[in-house]
C-alpha cells in the first residue's frame, strides 16, 4: 500500500458518513430526548470533527517524521505480509486501549479527551466529535511500534482502520451482536463507554477490540440503559467551549490549590481528585458496591426477622453477598466533584 491510500480512504468514507447519519436520522425521528439526533447538539459534534482534521493536517507531518526517525532505530526487521499485518491489527489497538484508559484516568488527558463524551446524544454524529488537542497527546502512545520494525506507512493506515471502525459502533440502533462482541468492540459495548451511569465509568476502551477490557478487567456489558454525556453536563454547543473547558476547569483547581502537590495532583491524577483525596471514580465505585453489599445483606436479615424463610427455605447467596454497581446504589457524582 502506499502513502494515497490514506487520502483515498477518507475520500470513500466522508460520503459514505453523510448518507449513513441520514439513514440513522431518519429511522430514529420520534424517539425520545437522549436518542436519535438533535439539530445543534450534531451540528456541535460536526463541527468538532472539521476543527479536528484542521489541526491534525499539519500535526500528522511532525508525527510521521518522529515515527521514520524512531523506525531507522527499530529493533527488528519486519517483512511485509499477512503475519505482520495481522500482528499490527492486534498491536495497534493495544497501543489504542491505553491511550485511551490513560486518557479518562489522567486529569490532563482527560481534557483533551473529554469533548467525546460531552454529547447527550449518541448517533454517528458523536464519532465526529474528536478532541482538537489529541493530535498533541496521541502520538506517544503508538511510538514503539516504529520502534518495533511497523513500516510506518503501515501503522498510519492501521490507525485509519481502526478510526473509521469505531464510527459505525457509535448507534443505538443495533443491539447486541452476540458472539461477534466476545472478541470485537460492538455498538453495545461502546454504549456503555458512553455512559455517565456509576458502574459504566471507565469501562470498555477498546477500539476495534474488547479482549483488552476482558484481559484487564476493564469490560463492562449493558445491563442498563446509559445515560449519555458527562456526570456534570455543559450547557454549550459552542465547539471552542467543548474543547477546552476541562483544560479551564483544571486550570481553576490548580490556581486554588493549596500546596504544590495538589497542583500537580489535579493535573496528572484522576478526574474527580479532590484534596481530601476522594472522589475518583474507582473510590465511588468502591463506595457504591459498599453500599450495595450492606443494603442487600441488611434487606436479607429483615427477610429474615419477618419470617420469610422457612424449614427447607434458603436465602438466596446473592441477596447476602450484594448486587453490583448501578441503579441499585445511586451515587450524587456531581456533588462528589466528578468530572
Amino acid at each position: 500500500m502506499e502513502w494515497g491510500t490514506i487520502p483515498t480512504i477518507f475520500a470513500v468514507a466522508i460520503p459514505v458518513f453523510v448518507l449513513t447519519m441520514l439513514i440513522e436520522w431518519r429511522m430514529s425521528r420520534g424517539h425520545d430526548h437522549g436518542h436519535g439526533y438533535e439539530a445543534k447538539d450534531a451540528a456541535a459534534s460536526v463541527s468538532m470533527g472539521i476543527g479536528f482534521l484542521l489541526i491534525q493536517a499539519p500535526m500528522k507531518g511532525v508525527t510521521v517524521a518522529g515515527y521514520a526517525w524512531l523506525y531507522q532505530h527499530r529493533l527488528f526487521d519486519l517483512e511485509v505480509g499477512v503475519f505482520t499485518w495481522l500482528m499490527l491489527l492486534l498491536a495497534e489497538d493495544l497501543c489504542y486501549y491505553w491511550y485511551h484508559r490513560l486518557h479518562h484516568t489522567v486529569r490532563i488527558l482527560w481534557a483533551s479527551h473529554v469533548n467525546h463524551h460531552s454529547s447527550r446524544f449518541y448517533n454517528l454524529s458523536t464519532a465526529l466529535r474528536q478532541a482538537w488537542t489529541s493530535p498533541f497527546t496521541a502520538p506517544w502512545f503508538w511510538m514503539v511500534l516504529p520502534l518495533l520494525g511497523f513500516p510506518v506507512e503501515l501503522i498510519l493506515i492501521q490507525q485509519t482502520v481502526s478510526l473509521l471502525y469505531q464510527y459505525w459502533i457509535h448507534t443505538e440502533l443495533i443491539g447486541s451482536m452476540g458472539v461477534f462482541g466476545s472478541v470485537f468492540n460492538s455498538p453495545s459495548h461502546h454504549r456503555v463507554h458512553h455512559g455517565s451511569n456509576l458502574h459504566y465509568l471507565d469501562k470498555n476502551y477498546g477500539g476495534i477490540f474488547i479482549i483488552w477490557d476482558r484481559l484487564f478487567g476493564t469490560f463492562q456489558a449493558e445491563d442498563v440503559a446509559p445515560v449519555y454525556g458527562l456526570t456534570t453536563n455543559i450547557e454549550s454547543y459552542n465547539p471552542v467551549v467543548i474543547a477546552f473547558h476541562e483544560f479551564a476547569a483544571a486550570a481553576r483547581d490548580v490556581w486554588q490549590a493549596r500546596s504544590w502537590r495538589a497542583r500537580v495532583q489535579f493535573l496528572i491524577g484522576p478526574p474527580g481528585w479532590r484534596e481530601d483525596g476522594g472522589g475518583s471514580v474507582a473510590q465511588l465505585q468502591e463506595a457504591a458496591r459498599r453500599d450495595a453489599r450492606a443494603g442487600a445483606a441488611s434487606a436479607a436479615h429483615q427477610f429474615v426477622d419477618d419470617g420469610g424463610v422457612g424449614e427447607g427455605c434458603q436465602v438466596p447467596l446473592g441477596l447476602i453477598a450484594g448486587g453490583d454497581v448501578g441503579e441499585k446504589a445511586p451515587h450524587d457524582l456531581a456533588r462528589a466533584g466528578l468530572r
